[in-house]
């Protein structure tokens, strides 16, 4: 389906987050897996792309790194706005198989990783894009350690994020505010307000 906020991508996504979940861990027989993030496409992943996609220069000729990619759709915008080499980070592997199926149903080319990151210095990158990522404490703590460690190497780091309880607003400047339409499965409202932010 196309994305609401950025149809010019078309992802494959899931219409009810809990049975899918179920079936999944029926599937493999195991309890407690992740929540298929990658079946959706995020209030803050979707400011992310549109941002990207309207202001192409952030990314245009450059080597750029979609962390926690969930469904590609960061990814595949950064492709689309003429990023130099793109890489999809994820620890999930259905993650990984949904942002390879998403790339190719939107005809883009580019890297997937399984590694965790956060556990390695960032480098071999210009531009780091966060889409939707601060909704747990331990995380985000993790997380703007890794990002801060990546600014003081001059790499760009871009977050598209719709308000969630852990992202440190103090040390981010405003880019941009959408408001992106979501689904009351996944939010409290219909319409997120997200905004896309610059590590400072």
């Amino acid at each position: 389906m196309p994305v609401p906020l950025v149809p010019e991508i078309s992802l494959y996504v899931a219409h009810e987050a809990v049975p899918l979940w179920q079936k999944t861990e029926e599937a493999l027989g195991e309890m407690g897996l992740p929540p298929p993030f990658w079946a959706f496409a995020w209030a803050g992943g979707q400011a992310l792309a549109r941002y990207i996609l309207d202001n192409p220069d952030v990314v245009r000729g450059k080597r750029v790194l979609d962390m926690a990619s969930g469904s590609g759709l960061v990814a595949i915008a950064a492709v689309k706005a003429g990023a130099g080499a793109v890489t999809a980070a994820d620890i999930d592997l259905f993650a990984l198989q949904a942002i390879s199926l998403n790339a190719a149903a939107n005809k883009v080319e580019l890297a997937t990783c399984g590694d965790d990151l956060l556990d390695t210095v960032p480098r071999d990158m210009d531009v780091i894009l966060v889409g939707d990522l601060f909704y747990e404490q331990s995380v985000a703590k993790r997380l703007m350690h890794w990002l801060e460690t990546a600014a003081e190497q001059a790499i760009d780091v871009v977050i598209g994020d719709p308000g969630r309880s852990y992202l440190p607003r103090d040390k981010l400047v405003s880019c941009a505010s959408y408001e992106v339409p979501v689904t009351r499965d996944l939010e409290d409202a219909e319409i997120k307000n997200s905004q896309v932010w610059r590590l400072a």
